[in-house]
């Protein structure tokens, strides 16, 4: 007969075994909702242009095993460790971290019947000085505040730098001021403007330097003043992005995230249109040039010292055979010398063309190490040479601002002639392409109903080992209005659309 020591211990060892059992069901679907998690939001990235493989896929799934999932911004930048490659990504990824994951986690749900109803944390009540008590000794309500109490809660939140506080002064503010509807279709840029305009951030700011220094013992310094400002600016910058991302929150939970996904979304650097590209983003695209010049020439070199193979060389086959008793196991060949061809480049620079013929003015001349040497014209309607910009400079950026100000380019009107300039081109430099020479034209061929003279792009091709036209516009536009591309492109070796500077690379590979 079993003892009663024995019962028990079964009995826990039974209850032990339930309990791991139950832990293990709530690990594994834990788990399973997590790699359906990840597998959107990798389908978001994909969907945005960041080019996320299988393995980084599945590194990214480890990674968050190994972190705590409570921590938000642990678990972003495990994400961002395993699928960004590349730093000028990181802005795209991190718009889609925050869109997708925007109602995930208790600390940011919103409850769709009760969203204009957030209430303030416990930690601010005690914070709360003057407000009216509720019944039975309760803390005044969000509802309860005064706009002169709501902005005296947000000079302290900022004054003790708390960031629950000024998470949930955000969720107020923008309760109170953005006027958000459903359904209403207004970016979030609106109702930020709205938001702010009535907290007054810059008044706060004055404020929270003014007390700062009436509670210091002695006066502060410049530095120590200029020290004060900084972090101030910085708090204050940090609720700013709070309520960013508050308004953000509120679209997801009325659109959806697809919808706000799509709204959102921006084009990473090499896939912005150089025709259509705002102020901004030609800045994004010139930090985007320099690491893309490094990583083509690299690229380029390689492939000139390996990528080639000349014909057998018999003799070193023979030599060489010697070591395997006679028998030629490892074939020898000749490395042909590697060829680099003389680039000529002439370039349409008027209107919004402009900004195409600078980037690849840009990436060429940053990568003539690959050539035997360059030389660039540029028209409208004149022609001129502008190789000499180039020369004994490191600067490209100052060179090309030396090619729009001081090239001759304009012969009566300053609309671009497209015949006429390459006619002064065959003209003047005609006699000096050779069967080295590789012709790259850039424009979209828009001639103003004028003659073409496309026998001199016939010409050149007769002499030159190749001509290849770069138009900046969309394949669907050419040959339409005054557009001739088709004219030229029949005396051309290639026609390549090239609107951003993903195309624009995959030329560059293709022309070496």
């Amino acid at each position: 007969m079993d003892s009663p020591t024995d019962n028990s211990t079964d009995s826990a060892i039974a209850l032990d075994d339930a309990s791991l059992a139950a832990d293990q069901a709530a690990a594994d679907a834990v788990g399973e909702s997590l790699v359906d998690l990840l597998s959107g939001f990798i389908i978001e990235l994909r969907a945005a242009g960041l080019p996320v493989s299988l393995t980084e896929n599945l590194d990214a799934m480890e990674a968050v095993r190994h972190i705590p999932l409570g921590d938000r911004e642990a678990f972003k930048y495990a994400l961002a460790a395993t699928l960004v490659k590349n730093h000028a990504h990181w802005r795209a990824f991190e718009t889609i971290f925050e869109v997708y994951f925007a109602l995930r986690g208790s600390r940011f749900a919103l409850d769709p019947e009760a969203a204009e109803l957030l209430a303030l944390p416990e930690e601010l009540e005690d914070a709360l000085q003057g407000a009216q008590e509720g019944p039975e000794g309760q803390g005044s309500s969000a509802e309860a505040l005064t706009p002169e109490e709501l902005a005296e809660m947000l000079f302290k939140s900022l004054q003790r730098g708390d960031q629950a506080m000024m998470r949930a002064m955000a969720r107020q503010a923008v309760r109170r001021y953005a006027g958000m509807e459903p359904g209403r279709p207004v970016g979030g840029t609106y109702y930020l403007y709205r938001t702010l305009r009535n907290l007054d951030l810059e008044g706060v700011l004055e404020k929270l330097m003014q007390q700062a220094s009436e509670q210091s013992p002695e006066p502060p310094t410049s530095l120590e003043e200029r020290l004060m400002r900084d972090d101030f600016e910085s708090r204050i910058e940090e609720f700013r992005k709070e309520i960013e991302a508050e308004i953000r929150r509120r679209l997801v939970a009325d659109r959806g995230v697809e919808a706000m996904s799509k709204t959102l979304r921006k084009p990473l650097p090499e896939d912005i249109d150089f025709m259509h590209a705002s102020r901004e983003e030609m800045a994004v695209l010139r930090k985007a040039l320099q690491p893309l010049t490094r990583r083509l020439a690299v690229r380029l070199a390689r492939k000139r010292r390996h990528g080639r193979k000349g014909a057998l060389d018999f003799r070193s086959t023979v030599r060489h055979s010697l070591s395997y008793g006679g028998v030629p196991a490892e074939p020898k060949y000749k490395y042909p010398r590697p060829y680099k061809p003389e680039i000529f480049v002439i370039a349409d620079i008027s209107g919004s063309v402009a900004a195409f013929a600078r980037f690849t003015l840009h990436l060429v001349y940053a990568i003539s190490s690959q050539f035997s040497r360059v030389r660039s014209f540029v028209f409208i309607d004149g022609i001129d040479e502008v190789t000499r910009f180039f020369e004994g400079t490191e600067d490209i950026v100052e060179a090309i601002a030396r090619v729009n100000s001081e090239a001759d380019v304009v012969w009566v009107d300053g609309h671009s002639d497209y015949g006429h300039a390459f006619e002064v081109f065959w003209q003047k430099w005609g006699n000096e392409i050779t069967s080295k020479s590789t012709v790259l034209i850039l424009g979209d061929a828009r001639n103003n109903y004028h003659a073409s003279q496309s026998w001199v792009i016939k010409e050149i091709r007769k002499k030159a080992r190749h001509v290849y036209w770069l138009n900046p516009e969309p394949k669907a536009y050419w040959d339409t209005g005054d557009s001739i591309v088709g004219e030229y492109g029949t005396h051309c070796d290639g026609t390549f659309e090239c609107r951003n500077l993903r195309q624009l690379e995959k030329f560059v590979d293709h022309l070496v």
